[in-house]
């Protein structure tokens, strides 16, 4: 999940279910025709465009009910699209809130990358910070999260340098995936190899993690252990992400340019064309749990599925 200043302007060839992933995808008529084939979107749909009154939308997530919220990062603002359609402001001065999860108890977990922490707020916008550095460093700066179902959170700290960063300290060299146990106020590194660890979403069962290593264009999966370590990582697509999610039949999208949908086995399957530069994040929610939901560069779009979403994304 990250905040571009800037766009270079490279294409895309689109033919039946194969992408080249190197530029800017934008809808034409083959997109049409191949979303009316599929099996994951609903017949005939199109992206629909929400709203595009933003500076850089980001980590969108879904409560209980299906109300969607998201960040415009840039902005400092958290946003809500709810169930019945309607756009409203949720919060402001959020901590630069990058991506988001939910909890069980409806709190919504954010990555505050303002001042490089982690922070729980509530459904009255109390604002608790869980962890705020890696013994006694500065994190280079939270960027996406997803909440185990037993409370421990997993996130990823790649290095994006923010003009707004003025906190003081020495900041940590390592781009890790992190794992924070329930109630602990320092996380654990689990793994430290990957390149730039971005997008995160674990399955609903919470033995399974996949992660996005935007810097070396992979996702990897893991075992998930009791502990919280993670162990047998796999190369789950030869393709990074921005964000992610997955939905119940356990396919998992993958975002950046469009949205491109692998299947529980790593086979890619489907590609849904955003007519924005950058399509930086991806969850599902709605009255039914079938409306993905894409924050992409200034807009928000919604696309109606034919398969459902899981849990609180």
């Amino acid at each position: 999940m990250k905040y571009r200043y800037q766009f270079l302007p490279v294409f895309c060839v689109l033919s039946f279910m194969s992408l080249t992933t190197t530029g800017w995808c934008f809808q034409n008529a083959d997109t049409t025709k191949i979303m009316q084939e599929t099996k994951i979107v609903a017949d005939g749909a199109t992206p629909r465009l929400i709203s595009k009154q933003f500076s850089f939308t980001e980590g969108p997530t879904a409560d209980k009910k299906g109300n969607i919220y998201f960040t415009d990062q840039p902005n400092d603002k958290i946003w809500k699209y709810d169930t019945d359609g309607n756009l409203t402001l949720f919060m402001d001065k959020t901590g630069r809130s990058n991506g988001m999860y939910f909890d069980k108890k409806g709190n919504l977990i954010s990555c505050a990358d303002e001042r490089n922490e982690m922070w729980s707020i509530d459904p009255q916008k109390k604002v608790t910070v869980l962890m705020s550095d890696y013994k006694g460093q500065l994190l280079n700066g939270p960027n996406d999260v997803w909440v185990h179902p037993k409370g421990g959170l997993y996130f990823t700290d790649p290095l994006y340098k923010r003009p707004w960063w003025t906190r003081p300290g020495e900041r940590i060299a390592a781009e890790r995936v992190y794992y924070l146990p329930k109630n602990a106020t320092q996380p654990i590194p689990v793994d430290s190899t990957i390149k730039k660890p971005n997008g995160i979403i674990g399955s609903p069962d919470g033995k399974t993690l996949y992660v996005a290593d935007i810097g070396a264009n992979k996702t990897y999966k893991y075992s998930i252990e009791k502990n919280g370590t993670l162990s047998n990582r796999q190369l789950f697509a030869e393709q990074g992400s921005d964000g992610m999610t997955i939905d119940k039949e356990g396919n998992i999208y993958l975002s950046g340019n469009g949205v491109t949908i692998y299947d529980k086995n790593g086979k890619k399957i489907e590609y849904i064309a955003i007519p924005e530069k950058w399509s930086a994040n991806v969850c599902i929610g709605g009255k039914n749990k079938d409306q993905l939901f894409i924050t992409a560069s200034q807009a928000v779009y919604t696309v109606p599925l034919k398969v459902k979403g899981v849990g609180s994304k």
